[in-house]
């Protein structure tokens, strides 16, 4: 993902990423929700862009990020800056 995807994302501003990523991120949001909620209407965008199999890796995948964060919370794990836009 280029820099300028990545900034866009941590500015909330979501105009340089396509349709599929943006549907991706609402999904992320919310499973990251507490209760989680992921409405009919957002699962039937997402159906028409995944496959079942695909949805299920993408779930499991965004589920174990939300777990790693939540983890790194307890344990004020910081963040490494390891990201350098124009790098």
């Amino acid at each position: 993902m280029s820099d300028d995807k990545l900034l866009a994302i941590a500015s909330e501003e979501l105009s340089p990423l396509n349709e599929t990523e943006r549907l991706v991120i609402a999904l992320a949001d919310a499973m990251a929700d507490t209760p989680s909620n992921i409405s009919d209407d957002l699962y039937t965008r997402l159906h028409a862009k995944f496959s079942e199999e695909q949805l299920l890796q993408l779930s499991a995948q965004l589920a174990f990020e939300n777990y790693r964060a939540r983890m790194n919370r307890v344990f004020d794990v910081g963040s490494d800056e390891l990201f350098h836009p124009g790098s």
